[in-house]
Protein backbone atom coordinates (compact mmCIF):
# COMPACT_ATOMS: atom_id res chain seq x y z
CA UNK A 1 0.00 0.00 0.00
CA UNK A 2 1.25 3.91 -0.57
CA UNK A 3 0.63 7.06 1.50
CA UNK A 4 -2.43 7.50 -0.04
CA UNK A 5 -3.39 4.17 1.11
CA UNK A 6 -4.31 2.82 -2.35
CA UNK A 7 -2.72 -0.50 -4.49
CA UNK A 8 0.89 0.29 -5.48
CA UNK A 9 0.05 -0.55 -9.69
CA UNK A 10 -2.76 2.02 -9.77
CA UNK A 11 -1.35 5.23 -11.94
CA UNK A 12 1.11 7.87 -10.50
CA UNK A 13 0.83 11.36 -9.64
CA UNK A 14 3.65 12.91 -8.76
CA UNK A 15 2.72 15.86 -6.36
CA UNK A 16 5.67 18.28 -6.07
CA UNK A 17 5.10 21.52 -3.76
CA UNK A 18 6.26 23.96 -1.02
CA UNK A 19 4.79 24.86 2.41
CA UNK A 20 5.61 28.59 1.34
CA UNK A 21 4.02 28.29 -2.24
CA UNK A 22 0.41 30.27 -2.25
CA UNK A 23 -0.97 27.63 -5.09
CA UNK A 24 0.33 24.75 -3.75
CA UNK A 25 -1.94 25.48 -0.33
CA UNK A 26 -5.09 25.11 -3.68
CA UNK A 27 -3.60 21.90 -4.66
CA UNK A 28 -3.01 20.53 -0.80
CA UNK A 29 -6.00 20.84 0.69
CA UNK A 30 -7.92 19.01 -2.71
CA UNK A 31 -5.54 16.60 -4.13
CA UNK A 32 -6.05 13.57 -1.75
CA UNK A 33 -9.75 13.78 -2.13
CA UNK A 34 -9.67 14.35 -6.19
CA UNK A 35 -6.48 11.20 -6.68
CA UNK A 36 -8.57 8.79 -4.43
CA UNK A 37 -11.92 9.16 -6.83
CA UNK A 38 -9.26 9.09 -9.75
CA UNK A 39 -8.26 5.90 -8.63
CA UNK A 40 -4.70 7.41 -9.21
CA UNK A 41 -1.62 7.19 -6.15
CA UNK A 42 0.13 10.24 -5.36
CA UNK A 43 3.96 10.44 -4.64
CA UNK A 44 4.13 12.97 -2.38
CA UNK A 45 7.50 15.10 -3.40
CA UNK A 46 8.24 18.03 -0.90
CA UNK A 47 10.83 20.72 -2.79
CA UNK A 48 12.44 24.24 -1.39
CA UNK A 49 11.43 26.88 -3.64
CA UNK A 50 14.43 29.04 -3.12
CA UNK A 51 17.43 27.05 -5.03
CA UNK A 52 14.84 27.06 -7.85
CA UNK A 53 14.47 30.85 -7.95
CA UNK A 54 17.86 31.51 -7.59
CA UNK A 55 18.67 29.09 -10.16
CA UNK A 56 16.90 31.18 -12.36
CA UNK A 57 18.36 34.35 -11.41
CA UNK A 58 15.56 35.31 -8.72
CA UNK A 59 16.32 36.31 -5.00
CA UNK A 60 12.83 36.06 -3.88
CA UNK A 61 9.48 34.81 -4.76
CA UNK A 62 8.16 36.42 -8.54
CA UNK A 63 5.21 37.68 -5.89
CA UNK A 64 7.33 39.65 -3.95
CA UNK A 65 9.80 40.96 -6.85
CA UNK A 66 7.16 42.13 -8.95
CA UNK A 67 4.21 44.20 -7.35
CA UNK A 68 1.88 43.90 -10.20
CA UNK A 69 2.15 40.30 -10.14
CA UNK A 70 1.77 40.40 -5.99
CA UNK A 71 -1.43 42.06 -6.35
CA UNK A 72 -2.84 39.93 -8.86
CA UNK A 73 -1.94 36.76 -7.35
CA UNK A 74 -3.28 37.80 -3.37
CA UNK A 75 -6.61 38.81 -5.16
CA UNK A 76 -6.54 35.04 -7.70
CA UNK A 77 -6.48 33.05 -4.04
CA UNK A 78 -9.40 35.06 -2.53
CA UNK A 79 -11.06 33.89 -5.66
CA UNK A 80 -9.96 30.61 -6.28
CA UNK A 81 -10.50 29.49 -2.42
CA UNK A 82 -14.06 30.93 -2.67
CA UNK A 83 -14.10 28.45 -5.72
CA UNK A 84 -13.18 25.37 -4.21
CA UNK A 85 -14.86 26.77 -0.47
CA UNK A 86 -11.29 26.99 1.46
CA UNK A 87 -10.71 29.61 4.51
CA UNK A 88 -7.25 31.94 3.06
CA UNK A 89 -5.81 34.64 4.89
CA UNK A 90 -3.19 36.27 3.17
CA UNK A 91 -0.10 35.55 5.51
CA UNK A 92 1.55 38.81 7.02
CA UNK A 93 4.77 37.47 5.95
CA UNK A 94 5.47 36.12 2.51
CA UNK A 95 7.54 33.92 1.74
CA UNK A 96 7.36 31.94 5.06
CA UNK A 97 10.31 29.95 6.17
CA UNK A 98 9.22 26.26 5.95
CA UNK A 99 12.11 24.28 6.32
CA UNK A 100 11.65 22.00 9.15
CA UNK A 101 7.98 21.14 7.82
CA UNK A 102 9.98 20.61 4.70
CA UNK A 103 12.14 18.13 6.31
CA UNK A 104 9.44 16.28 8.29
CA UNK A 105 6.77 16.27 5.09
CA UNK A 106 10.42 14.91 2.93
CA UNK A 107 11.20 12.34 6.10
CA UNK A 108 6.77 11.21 5.97
CA UNK A 109 6.20 11.36 2.37
CA UNK A 110 5.42 7.44 2.11
CA UNK A 111 3.41 7.80 5.29
CA UNK A 112 -0.09 7.24 5.75
CA UNK A 113 -0.31 10.29 7.61
CA UNK A 114 1.94 13.13 4.89
CA UNK A 115 -1.94 13.92 3.45
CA UNK A 116 -3.10 15.36 6.93
CA UNK A 117 0.42 16.87 7.97
CA UNK A 118 0.18 18.67 4.88
CA UNK A 119 -3.12 19.85 5.00
CA UNK A 120 -2.37 20.91 8.86
CA UNK A 121 0.94 23.08 7.87
CA UNK A 122 -0.78 24.68 4.98
CA UNK A 123 -3.62 25.76 7.02
CA UNK A 124 -1.18 27.47 9.79
CA UNK A 125 -0.07 29.03 6.93
CA UNK A 126 -2.98 30.64 4.69
CA UNK A 127 -5.19 30.34 7.41
CA UNK A 128 -4.45 30.67 10.61
CA UNK A 129 -1.24 33.25 9.45
CA UNK A 130 1.49 31.57 12.47
CA UNK A 131 4.59 31.05 11.73
CA UNK A 132 5.03 27.62 9.98
CA UNK A 133 9.16 26.82 10.99
CA UNK A 134 8.33 27.32 14.63
CA UNK A 135 9.03 23.29 16.45
CA UNK A 136 5.92 23.97 18.51
CA UNK A 137 3.58 24.31 15.57
CA UNK A 138 5.68 21.28 13.87
CA UNK A 139 4.46 19.58 16.97
CA UNK A 140 1.27 20.33 16.53
CA UNK A 141 0.42 19.71 13.09
CA UNK A 142 1.94 15.99 14.14
CA UNK A 143 -0.36 15.76 17.11
CA UNK A 144 -2.62 12.99 16.92
CA UNK A 145 -0.94 11.59 13.58
CA UNK A 146 1.89 10.04 15.04
CA UNK A 147 2.87 8.28 17.96
CA UNK A 148 6.03 10.28 18.84
CA UNK A 149 6.47 13.79 17.26
CA UNK A 150 9.53 14.04 19.17
CA UNK A 151 10.74 11.01 17.34
CA UNK A 152 10.00 12.28 13.94
CA UNK A 153 11.39 15.64 14.86
CA UNK A 154 14.59 13.96 15.59
CA UNK A 155 14.82 11.76 12.39
CA UNK A 156 14.11 15.13 10.67
CA UNK A 157 16.67 17.03 11.68
CA UNK A 158 18.78 13.94 10.85
CA UNK A 159 21.95 14.82 8.31
CA UNK A 160 20.82 11.85 6.27
CA UNK A 161 16.88 13.12 6.18
CA UNK A 162 18.56 16.59 5.56
CA UNK A 163 20.45 15.45 2.42
CA UNK A 164 17.67 13.77 1.43
CA UNK A 165 15.30 17.64 0.87
CA UNK A 166 18.63 19.18 -0.96
CA UNK A 167 18.61 15.61 -3.08
CA UNK A 168 14.80 16.23 -3.71
CA UNK A 169 15.25 19.70 -4.90
CA UNK A 170 18.33 18.72 -6.95
CA UNK A 171 16.14 16.23 -8.55
CA UNK A 172 13.69 19.11 -9.47
CA UNK A 173 15.89 21.40 -10.97
CA UNK A 174 17.31 18.74 -13.18
CA UNK A 175 13.70 17.87 -14.21
CA UNK A 176 13.41 21.74 -15.37
CA UNK A 177 10.64 22.78 -12.79
CA UNK A 178 10.52 26.44 -12.07
CA UNK A 179 7.50 26.70 -9.32
CA UNK A 180 4.76 25.06 -7.21
CA UNK A 181 2.79 23.27 -7.64
CA UNK A 182 3.99 21.17 -10.31
CA UNK A 183 2.59 17.82 -11.15
CA UNK A 184 3.96 15.08 -13.07
CA UNK A 185 2.79 12.13 -14.70
CA UNK A 186 5.93 10.15 -15.82
CA UNK A 187 7.55 12.90 -17.98
CA UNK A 188 5.04 14.72 -18.86
CA UNK A 189 5.04 18.18 -16.65
CA UNK A 190 1.62 19.89 -15.04
CA UNK A 191 2.54 23.44 -13.77
CA UNK A 192 0.60 25.48 -11.55
CA UNK A 193 -2.96 24.59 -9.63
CA UNK A 194 -5.37 25.50 -12.45
CA UNK A 195 -3.45 22.02 -13.87
CA UNK A 196 -4.47 19.86 -11.42
CA UNK A 197 -7.29 18.41 -13.14
CA UNK A 198 -6.21 18.21 -16.62
CA UNK A 199 -3.23 16.43 -14.82
CA UNK A 200 -5.15 13.66 -13.06
CA UNK A 201 -7.04 12.92 -16.55
CA UNK A 202 -3.78 12.53 -18.34
CA UNK A 203 -2.98 10.24 -15.98
CA UNK A 204 -6.59 8.49 -15.52
CA UNK A 205 -6.09 8.21 -19.48
CA UNK A 206 -3.13 6.10 -19.25
CA UNK A 207 -1.05 8.43 -21.53
CA UNK A 208 1.84 8.76 -19.67
CA UNK A 209 5.45 7.11 -19.63
CA UNK A 210 6.33 5.00 -16.57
Amino acid sequence: MTASGLASDRPVLEFWFEFGSNYSYLSVMRIEAMATAAGLTIAWKPFLLGPIFRQLGMDNSPFVLNPAKGKYAWRDMERQAEKYALEFRKPTQFPRVALLPMRVAVLGAEQSWIAAFCQRVMRQNFVEDIDINDIAHVKRALAGLVPDPEAILTAAFSDENKQRLRSQTDRAMERGMFGAPTFMVGEEMFWGNDRLEDAITFACAGRYIP
